[in-house]
Order: structure tokens, then sequence, then C-alpha cells
């Protein structure tokens, strides 16, 4: 006992501390280990037909528990932990959960992305196996269409858009509580994501300034949207950051001298890295430099050198587990996403390429390690001016991001399909907004001003300022001798990533839809690099005479900076965080489906309301459904078609149903019934400013049974 009456723990900590320090650090973990042994185990039983509640809560959860218990085995605490500290992020990761869990969308009718998880997930909830059955419609016919918006016809099914990793976590919430519980499974992950990231700052800056972290990056508009509706992004988020902090742990058991206790860190580490392809296929550029850096790692026990490195010894258990989960993601895009990577392929082989050429290099360079590491001491010793080459040149790629609007107006000609509906997106949303219309614009050039609204320029000028100073550090001391080797990983990661999706976000330019981009890394990561650099000043300041003789001063000039980060993101934030988006879909799309007869036969009749309601008739009301193929330029089918599919549909003894938009499309076959009036509130699609508000929404949908 010391003095005050309180035990110590192992650290020389009270021991109530330390516990504090362990407690955050698990809870900043956990989510990835869950998260990973349910992917690890979802897979496998979604291919065998078998994603049901009862085998995935026995190998699923059985998979989670094992993960977390290796994980959590002899877990070091969190750097200099602080009680009031680690209670301050659980009640910011609580607040956030139940704020946007009170303020949740309802997106289920498919009109973008979320919606589109949804009804994936849906299906997988209710029915456990893909391809998605077409139904009997009394036999092939040329006039009918069985994909829409978010899924593709092939030639064993239908199979839905996107990878299978966020639709078997959301299944979960659908098991426990039908489409609301569904609904409130983006609310939990997003404040697991709050701790996930204060978690990695408690690592990297200190468990005093994890508060500050948690609370610049819930309260990011990008944070808020992507923890309210079903997006791949904040699963996504979670595995990368989760991954950092497990490798920062492995490090940690390294130099506490616990004997192979880092291994299995650094072996989940990577598994979680590579869960990530399943998530989000974008997650292959993500991990890219976590390849090389299991490399080095592998390369530097090839090394001679006169003090030992420990860390080496991480590089083989991370790839091999990264190369488990990246196993994974190929498996479920080629087996069960292959059209929409098809689709994706003009900027997916590329990427494919650029990971070809990160392992050529880094097998030969694990191969030449001896023969480089001398030349790099040669460089080295005559190359004074690196260190501060590199931190100019972190600042000098931001300050070309800022001025590339002046220099660059990115285009693109639309040529397929798909460019041609997003370049008539484009345009109309630029007659919304007043704009001149130019359907070839993309926007991409103003991506940093993107960055300004969703975390504030004081944010990202203090980021910069980070990322230059630990850019020269780790070039000055080497990252396998100073005390930057724990920022290596995640620099590299924010670093490339942030570069990369400034560059090309490749995706539809109107916000706050784009803004989903910047949330696996470029939102997290530069709020991880503005409180470090936030630090780093405060403690150059603090031994300055006029701060150290008033240690107050110091005090008060830390709350001003942290002030000073958190006004910015919030104001643009509060413009729509107080209102909830699609709210009523779930009530309306349960309404339709009690309006339909159990026995029907759905034919949509009509272009809009096939886009949006066949895969839910399909998942939510269980009802066999397609669409009538119409004319080029029509929005309707021809009569004969419509008439020729329902006497179809009569003769397999089933009721055939027609739906439209309008009763008038629906005149020549009999009476329509409106079975469906919403009227909400969606997303703002805003090209040039931040959204601060939102639109109105109406769909109505007509039914007729035809005589």
């Amino acid at each position: 006992m010391n003095r005050s009456g309180r035990s110590r723990g192992r650290t020389g900590l009270p021991s109530e501390q330390e516990a504090a320090g362990r407690t955050l650090a698990a809870a900043s973990v956990v989510p990835a280990l869950a998260l990973s042994g349910w992917l690890l185990a979802g897979l496998p039983l979604l291919l065998l037909g078998w994603f049901r509640p009862l085998p995935m809560a026995l190998l699923g959860g059985a998979a989670a528990l094992l993960l977390c218990a290796y994980g959590l085995r002899r877990l070091p605490g969190t750097a200099t932990p602080h009680r009031w500290a680690t209670a301050a992020t659980f009640a910011v990761a609580l607040g956030s959960g139940v704020f946007n869990g009170l303020l949740h969308g309802e997106q289920l009718i498919v009109r973008r992305d979320p919606s589109t998880y949804a009804q994936y997930a849906v299906w997988l909830a209710r029915h456990g196996s893909l391809p998605i059955p077409v139904g009997d419609f009394g036999g092939p016919d040329p006039a009918l269409r069985f994909d829409s918006m978010g899924v593709y016809m092939t030639g064993g099914g239908i199979v839905p858009q996107f990878m299978a990793g966020p639709p078997m976590t959301y299944a979960i919430g659908h098991w426990l509580g039908g489409v609301p519980g569904l609904l409130l499974v983006p609310p939990v992950l997003g404040a697991l994501a709050v701790l996930t990231v204060a978690g990695t700052a408690a690592r990297l800056v200190g468990t005093r300034w994890a508060p500050l972290a948690a609370l610049l990056f819930a309260i990011s508009l990008p944070i808020l949207y992507t923890s309210r509706t079903t997006f791949s992004e904040i699963p996504s988020l979670i595995l990368l950051f989760g991954a950092m902090n497990l490798l920062l742990d492995a490090r940690a058991r390294l130099e506490a001298a616990l004997p192979g206790a880092g291994f299995p860190s650094a072996a989940l580490a990577g598994l979680s890295f590579g869960l990530a392809l399943l998530v989000r296929i974008d997650g292959l550029r993500d991990v890219l430099p976590v390849l090389a850096f299991a490399g080095v790692l592998i390369a530097s026990r090839r090394i001679p050198r006169a003090r030992p490195f420990p860390e080496g010894r991480l590089g083989v258990p991370l790839l091999a587990g990264l190369a488990v989960g990246a196993l994974w993601g190929f498996t479920d895009g080629y087996v069960l996403a292959r059209p929409y990577l098809e689709y994706l392929s003009g900027s997916l082989m590329p990427l494919l390429a650029i990971c070809a050429v990160v392992v050529a290099l880094t097998v030969a360079g694990t191969a030449l390690a001896p023969w480089i590491a001398v030349r790099v001491r040669r460089i080295r010793a005559g190359a004074g001016w690196l260190p501060n080459a590199a931190a100019a040149l972190v600042v000098l790629v931001m300050a070309g991001f800022a001025v590339r609007p002046w220099a660059q107006t990115v285009r693109r000609d639309a040529v397929t399909p798909e460019d041609r509906l997003t370049a008539d997106f484009i345009e109309k949303t630029q007659v919304a907004n007043g704009l001149m219309p130019d359907k070839s614009r993309l926007y991409y050039e103003h991506s940093l001003d993107w960055v300004f609204w969703y975390v504030g320029i004081p944010a990202v000028v203090l980021a910069t300022l980070a990322a230059a100073v630990l850019a020269r550090r780790l070039t000055r001391g080497g990252p396998m001798r100073g005390g930057g080797f724990g920022w290596l990983l995640p620099l590299a990661v924010i670093g490339w990533t942030t570069v990369t999706t400034l560059w090309r976000p490749a995706i539809t330019p109107d916000h706050p839809f784009a803004s989903r981009r910047l949330v696996p890394i470029v939102i997290p990561g530069l709020v991880l690099l503005a409180v470090w650099g936030l630090r780093w000043l405060s403690r150059r300041f603090s031994r300055t005479r006029w701060f150290a003789a008033r240690p107050a001063r110091s005090r008060a000039a830390v709350a001003a900076g942290a002030l000073l980060l958190a006004v910015p993101p919030a104001i643009t934030s509060i413009g729509t965080a107080f209102t909830p988006v699609n709210r009523g879909e779930a009530a309306a799309v349960a309404g339709l489906c009690r309006a339909i007869p159990a026995n029907a036969s759905v034919l949509i009749a009509e272009r809009v309301t096939g886009d949006r309601l066949t895969q839910v008739l399909r998942g939510q009301c269980g009802l066999p459904t397609a669409r009538v193929v119409y004319p080029q330029r029509s929005d309707v089918p021809l009569r004969a078609d419509v008439l020729r599919l329902t006497e179809a549909v009569r003769r397999t003894g089933r009721v055939p149903v027609l739906l439209a938009a309008e009763p008038e499309q629906l005149m020549a076959y009999g009476p329509a019934t409106r079975v469906m009036s919403l009227h909400t509130r969606q997303d703002e699609r805003s090209l040039v400013d931040p959204p601060n508000g939102t639109w109105s929404l109406t769909i109505d949908v007509w039914m007729t049974v035809p005589t």
C-alpha cells in the first residue's frame, strides 16, 4: 500500500488507474476481435447456405469469444492511464450511441447504398443463403426482368451488390428485433467505433487525450451520418483501427518481455486488417501499407544489428493473419459479388496491379534486406537533408490539395450506361443547387474542402504539422531505432489512404453522401494527428518561460486549442444532426406488404417503382417479384407484355398483382388502389457547400389486380 492507502499495480500506478487503463485498452479492441470472429465464421456458413441464427450463435459466437480471449490475454494498459479520462471516453461513446439511436434513419426503400445493404441483411437474416431465387412466373419470358437497383441477375439467380461483411453484421439486429432491430445496429457500431478510435489515441497520444479524440470524431458529420444507417464504412473503420490497436498491444507485450505473448495479437491484427476486404473491397487499398510493413518487419530479422529489434518477430504472424483475412474477402468477391466487382473493374484492376507490385517489391526487399540495409545506411549518412525533406513533402502535398481547385477541374466523359446515369444525376443535382449544368463535372478537386467542412481548418493544419513532425522523426532516427516505431504503420496507412482518397474519391460528389469516403481512415486519422499535434504544441509551449512560470496558462492554452478543434465540425454538423431522415419507411413497407395478397406474384409496371421496390418486396414481403421490361425512352412497359405475363402468373395458381407510381399507369389493367403514401425527409444533395438541411421525399405506390 502507498501512503494514501491505495495499492499499486505492476506499473507503479495506483491499481484502480491501471485497471482503468486496461479497461479502455480492452474496450478498444473487443469490437474488432468480435467482428472478426463473426465474419470468420459467417462467410463459410453463408457459402454453405447455413447462415442461420443457431449455427451463427454457436460458431460465430464461439469464434468471437475465442479471438477476444487470445487478444485480451496479458493485455497491456494504455499509456499513463487516468480514471477520469477513461470515464469521459466511455461517456462520449455512450452519448454517441444514444444520440444516433434516437435519431437513426430508416433507409429501406432502395434508392442508394444504405437501403441496398439493409435489404441484403434482411434477406440473409430470413433465408441465410444466396443466390436469391427468381420465383415462378409461369416460365421464362423476354419481358421479365429480375435485376433492379442494388441486385444483379446471374445464371444461378439474383445476387446483391456489395460485399457480404456488413449485411452479415446487420443481420444480428434483424434476428434480435426484426427490422427495428436491424436499424439500431448502426448506432451501436458507431459507439464502438468511438471507443476504437479513442483507444488508438490513448496508445499513440496518451489516455488523457482520448476523450478529446473521441469527441472530435463523434461530432463530425460523416460519422453521425454513417452511424445512423446501414453503411459499410463504420464496420470497416472498426476493423482497421482495431487492428492498429492490436498491433500496438503486440509491441507493448514484447516491450514488457512477455515471451510469445505478442504473436497472437499480431496475427489477430493481420486478420482484422485482411477482413476489411470482406466489408469493403476498397479495403484492399487501405491495407496495402500493412503488407509492406509486414515485409519490413520480416526483413529486419535478416539484418545484422548491434542492438536487437524484437518487433521484427511480429512480421510473420501479421502477414499470416493478413493473408487469411484477405482470402476471406477475395472468396466473397469471387463467389458472391462477382458482378459487382466486374462493374468496378475499371478501378479495381489498377488497384490489383498496384497490389501485385507491392507484393513483388516486398518479397524482393525481404530477400535483399542485408544488401539494402548497407546501402540505406550509406545514403542516410550523407543525407542530413532527408528528415527536413520528408517534413516539407507532407506540407507540400497538403498545400497542393489546397490549391488544386484553382489548377484543375476534374471531369469524366460518360461512356458506359452507369457513367451516363451518374452524369444525369449530377446534372439534376446541379440544377437543384442552382449551379450551371455540366454533367461531366465530378468536383473531386474540392476534396480537401470536404475535409475542411467536416473536421475544420484548425484540425487539418494541426494534423499536417503533426504528420510533418512525425515524418521528420521517422526519417531522422529511423523507425527501427527511435521512439517513432509505434507511429510508423498508422502514419503510413493514414497518409496513403488520405492522399489516394483526396486525389480520387470515386463517388458521386453530392453531400452528405460523398462524405462517407472520408470515414474509414481520413477523418479518424486526421483527428488522431490533430490531437497529437495539440499535445506536441502544448509541451513545447509549456517549456517556454511565459507558460512554465504559470501552469494554469498552459492548461488554458490546451483548453483553447481543444475548443478551436471542436467548434468548426460542430458548426457543420448542427445543421443536420437533429433531423432524422427516411423516417416512416419501415411502417410504409410493412403496410405495403399487408396490402398485397399473400399468394401474389408481383409485376412492377413502372421504372422508378421497379428500381426501388423489387428487392424490398422479395425480401421483406416474401413475394416473388419481377419488373416488366419497358421500351427505351419510356417508363412503362407495353400493354401486350403485361397482359401476357399476368396470364402466365395465373396459370401457376398465384394472383398477379401490378404496381406503379401513378394510378394512370395501371388504368388499362383494372381499378388502382394506393398502397403506399410516404412523406418524409431525405438527405440533402449539396455539391459545393457543406450540407445544412434535408429535402422532402414523397413516394406513392398504386396497385391493381388485373381482371
